[in-house]
């Protein structure tokens, strides 16, 4: 099944669309894991907030996670190196503190979202690997990480050249917790729009309007949580980023109470989930979406690695030069959170905290080090490289002989569109642009979606918006003579 184990062991019927204006404190422009978190840090705070959605409340990347609490992630060598001692400690500290952060929630709020604890485990398959290991191991240490230790190998027998072991870690049914931070908000008069789209976004005086499909929303502040911000400027965020697509799934085995990740840059990572069944939940390594457009051929890699299983889908990460997220004020009043480097539970609940801080006008510990308009310099030759490549390479796949004669590119009156034939021979025909900056869709025959290899737009075989950055459709009502 290509949807993931969460929306399917999960429900939320409630979807409340903006049908007409508003006058608001506070705009949160996305409802994943960061948008809800933050609205539930300004609880009592007196403020009007408003939280808008594009599609329906977890559906984005927070639907899509492995669900874990960790802050063992393999990357603490990477932040040394760059920012010395104190940013790396910083770091550290911080994803501690979501996960207290969580499980802080759950326990006052009685939330059911199968929050366990689990020993978290960092290995290395390869020689060279292994030193890269040592050197996390070492840098753990110096920041004072003393709930570590080495083993042999992994609970469940899989020996590697090396393992390192972190106490004190988490994981969750991410939708499950993120619907019941849905409820506890309405009834604490947060308000919460569902299919409601943020099309555009004017600064006046000293307040913000917002467009949306049905009506305007003028807001004082205005946060974008979404995973990708649709905007181009005043972030030019398509020059800080790039984008990592990587595909999970999940398949009934023994259960154990352990998760764990490979030390190298495009690994694997695995936890466990136990409820009426049990399945391991795994993580084949991710790749840079630019500049790999046959989602096919990653798809059958994925299936000869894992053979049978219950479900599988994809997802989408941003990954910063440093491996710090984006956390913090961008211009007058505007605020943005984004770029997890593939841990979006711990750094989404963590942004709840630092952008309400800010909110408030209090101050935070990391609003420094996670500041969004911190330079670098390191990532934006790669970024727009990729983005050079995809606006330039991926009109060649139209070329591509891996679409097996049910995507057809043409053009129609002038424009140009795409055709996709299902199983029963009806033509789905959309524009084959991205609304955003006009790259060149290719279509992900594993999913039925549109997608956009420069950002990470997708859309549904009919053209409409599923993610963005996008904030239109590409429907195409034109048809052939």
């Amino acid at each position: 099944m290509n949807k993931s184990l969460w929306s399917a062991t999960s429900s939320d019927v409630r979807d409340k669309r903006l049908e007409k204006d508003l006058d608001v404190d506070i705009l949160i422009i996305g409802g994943g894991i960061t948008g809800l978190s933050i609205g539930y840090n300004l609880i009592g705070s007196g403020k009007k907030v408003c939280i808008v959605e594009a599609n329906k409340v977890g559906s984005g990347v927070s639907a899509k996670t492995t669900g874990k609490l960790t802050y063992l992630q393999g990357h603490y060598r990477d932040i040394y190196k760059r920012y010395g001692t104190y940013v790396a400690k910083k770091y550290y500290q911080s994803q501690k503190e979501a996960i207290e952060m969580v499980k802080r929630i759950v326990l006052e709020n009685k939330i059911d979202c199968n929050l366990e604890k689990s020993t978290s485990y960092l290995y290395s398959s390869g020689e060279s690997d292994k030193e890269e290991l040592q050197k996390e191991e070492e840098i753990l240490r110096k920041i004072g990480a003393s709930n570590i230790g080495r083993e042999d190998n992994l609970p469940d027998g899989e020996k590697y050249t090396g393992v390192l072991r972190g106490n004190n870690t988490y994981v969750f049914h991410p939708l499950k917790y993120l619907y019941s931070l849905k409820k506890i908000l309405i009834k604490n008069k947060i308000a919460i729009y569902e299919n409601s789209r943020v099309i555009s976004m004017e600064q006046k005086e000293n307040y913000y309007i917002c467009k949306c499909e049905r009506a305007l929303i003028k807001a004082k502040k205005v946060v974008v949580a979404s995973h990708y911000p649709y905007f181009l400027k005043p972030f030019f965020m398509p020059l800080k980023v790039t984008l990592e697509k990587s595909y999970v799934c999940a398949y009934l085995t023994k259960s154990y109470d352990f998760d764990a990740i490979s030390i190298d840059k495009k690994g694997s990572s695995m936890r466990f989930y136990k409820d009426k069944n049990q399945y391991k939940i795994f993580l084949c390594g991710g790749w840079n979406i630019a500049l790999e457009g046959d989602i096919k051929k990653k798809f059958k890699k994925v299936q000869s690695e894992i053979g049978n299983y219950q479900y599988i889908w994809s997802n989408i990460d941003i990954m910063t030069g440093d491996y710090l997220p984006f956390m913090g004020k961008i211009s007058d009043n505007l605020f943005l959170a984004t770029g997890y480097n593939t841990w979006g539970m711990t750094n989404g609940t963590l942004a709840g905290k630092v952008i309400s801080d800010m909110l408030l006008d209090r101050s935070s510990i990391y609003e420094m080090i996670f500041d969004p308009r911190r330079r670098i310099y390191s990532k934006w030759l790669e970024a727009m490289g990729s983005s050079v490549y995809s606006l330039v390479g991926e009109a060649l796949y139209h070329k591509k002989k891996w679409y097996d004669g049910k995507v057809v590119f043409s053009k129609i009156k002038g424009k140009d569109v795409a055709i996709y034939i299902d199983n029963v021979g009806k033509r789905h025909i959309v524009y084959s642009k991205c609304p955003h900056l006009k790259c060149n869709l290719v279509f992900n025959e594993m999913e039925l979606t549109w997608d956009c290899p420069c950002h990470g737009s997708r859309f549904d075989i009919d053209g409409y918006c599923i993610e963005g950055p996008s904030n239109l459709d590409i429907s195409c009502k034109i048809e052939p003579n």
